[in-house]
């Protein structure tokens, strides 16, 4: 090749950072992170040490002298216990309930604001349907125990509708409890749940919209192929969060909301920790419950997020 050598190139040096300069690269962030971490060391990690309770018969008479370890003497009178398992179907069927609806309503509600042109209607109505939030769930049970006692406006309501001949007890028929806890979370939480849809979709492209239009597509076809894709990511996420709070339904509206007409269909896993086991001084059993719930709740994410990566969508983790 006319004599001409060939020198070999050599490669640059690595300029690949350690873990070390990038936490010095970033050390005013990692400064900023440090109340958040020991709040939830604090808050979230140190409460676990307490678990071990699960495996003592720790009561009144023992917390001060020293509870014994009995093994898993307090998960076996616990899965022996039908009214546990009655609390377990409970919560789990009013947590699928507050799920589906929830979400469902969350959505729709941001596809609604979204689409609605009037900036004023719309901040009012975005307002008006989050402010339910902020009151307390001894509010909000006490007003719908106005609205659904058997003279209540509800049941004037569908009389006079001539949905229904006579009233209708609400509140004392178990088959109607569920239900009941889903409207009335869904009326509470539905405006809250739906911002973060609806920021969502404000950065979605506009331009996407302009193409749909150009090419014909009317307004529900423009929502169906593209507002909805565009929030499905953060869809996926808040659903893979939401399966793994499925054994929270919830305590007060069940406990406040609940009597003795309805027990078999109100009792959720709290209220049975409430009275099986802080009542009665059986902390063991009741630490027992709380810790079933929170490994169910953590094997639940895990499962949702690991069908997720599946199905190749967006993941938690």
């Amino acid at each position: 090749m006319n004599g001409a050598v060939q020198k070999s190139v050599i490669p640059p040096p690595s300029t690949k950072k350690t873990i070390w300069h990038v936490l010095w690269d970033q050390k005013y962030l990692m400064l900023m992170s440090v109340p958040v971490l020991l709040y939830v060391l604090l808050f979230n990690y140190y409460p676990l040490w307490g678990w071990r309770y699960a495996f003592q018969n720790l009561d009144l008479t023992t917390i001060k002298k020293g509870a014994s370890w009995i093994g898993l003497d307090n998960f076996k009178w616990l899965f022996s216990e039908k009214l546990f398992w009655l609390g377990f179907r409970n919560t789990l069927a009013m947590s699928i309930i507050n799920l589906i609806f929830g979400t469902t309503a969350s959505v729709l509600l941001a596809i609604l604001l979204n689409e609605v042109g009037n900036r004023a209607f719309k901040r009012t109505v975005q307002t008006v349907t989050y402010l339910p939030h902020f009151l307390s769930m001894v509010i909000v049970v006490g007003m719908a125990q106005n609205m659904f006692i058997t003279d209540g406006p509800i049941n004037r309501v569908l009389m006079s509708l001539g949905i229904i001949d006579s009233p209708v007890w609400w509140l004392g028929e178990g088959k109607y409890f569920w239900w009941l806890v889903g409207i009335i979370n869904v009326w509470k939480e539905v405006g809250w749940n739906s911002i973060i849809y609806i920021s969502t979709m404000t950065s979605i492209d506009p331009t996407l919209y302009e193409a749909a239009a150009i090419d014909g597509a009317g307004r529900f076809q423009r929502i169906l192929n593209v507002t909805l894709p565009g929030i499905k990511s953060t869809f996926v996420v808040l659903l893979i969060m939401n399966i793994g709070h499925l054994m929270e339904a919830g305590f007060e509206i069940q406990y406040l909301l609940g009597n003795k007409q309805v027990y078999d269909f109100s009792q959720t896993l709290d209220v049975f920790v409430l009275e099986f086991g802080i009542q009665n001084n059986k902390y063991g059993r009741a630490i027992a419950a709380g810790m079933f719930k929170s490994v169910v709740g953590i094997i639940l994410l895990f499962a949702a997020n690991f069908v997720a990566k599946k199905l190749d969508e967006d993941t938690l983790l």
